[in-house]
């Protein structure tokens, strides 16, 4: 049976943090259409925090490795998704159980506690244009591929293609929450930043989990 191991999970979390800095610029411009014009120096910020903590999570178990990245996201990471990325890793550790070493069935239970502290935290829904309508597909296409039978490589795969379609549906979505749904009807036609970096989160998870 496939595990996933601390080492893995801080794998993801470079490789994450590789993502948001290559991508900084974009994340940057797609909030400026409908946002702050700021998640993704805000993300490049809070993941550069990260690591520098890598000695310190190097040997650990994965529950104090995403509890170390949540705490240094809240206390790094302005606006909106400081917060929410911050929530999402803090309830992934309580997920864990101070293991270092999760099955995919443990993964996929991960996964549905970070998308049920975000959707507590944000308010937000599937179709109101947010980091949820890439973020919830995502989880459940994982969680109904692996209930399948098929292998762990193969749902982290199914979970990074709706990850990345989910945020291609926010395009011509009408926003209904946070700052882009001051905007009306202008904020239709442009995609949503938080649905975005979740696409890149699902991306290092498939790129570096198996």
């Amino acid at each position: 049976m496939a595990l996933i191991t601390s080492e893995q999970v801080i794998r993801w979390l470079e490789r994450f943090a590789g993502l948001v800095a290559e991508n900084k610029d974009y994340l940057t411009q797609l909030d400026a259409a409908i946002g702050d014009a700021d998640h993704g120096a805000n993300m490049d910020r809070g993941f550069k925090a990260v690591l520098a903590k890598k000695s310190e999570l190097e040997g650990k178990d994965i529950t104090t490795a995403l509890k170390t990245v949540a705490m240094t996201l809240l206390s790094t990471v302005g606006g909106a998704s400081g917060p929410l990325y911050g929530t999402f890793f803090l309830q992934a550790s309580m997920a864990v159980g101070g293991k270092s070493e999760i099955t995919p069935e443990e993964f996929g239970a991960l996964l549905e506690k970070s998308l049920a502290g975000i959707l507590q935290r944000g308010k937000a829904a599937v179709g109101e244009k947010t980091m949820v309508d890439a973020l919830q597909p995502a989880v459940e296409t994982y969680q109904a591929t692996l209930k399948s039978g098929k292998p762990f490589a193969e749902a982290l795969v199914a979970a990074s293609n709706a990850a990345e379609k989910g945020m291609e549906s926010t395009v011509p979505l009408l926003a209904k929450k946070g700052r882009a749904s001051y905007l009306g009807e202008r904020s239709i036609g442009h995609q949503d930043p938080g649905a975005t970096s979740v696409n890149l989160l699902f991306r290092a998870a498939r790129e570096t989990l198996t």
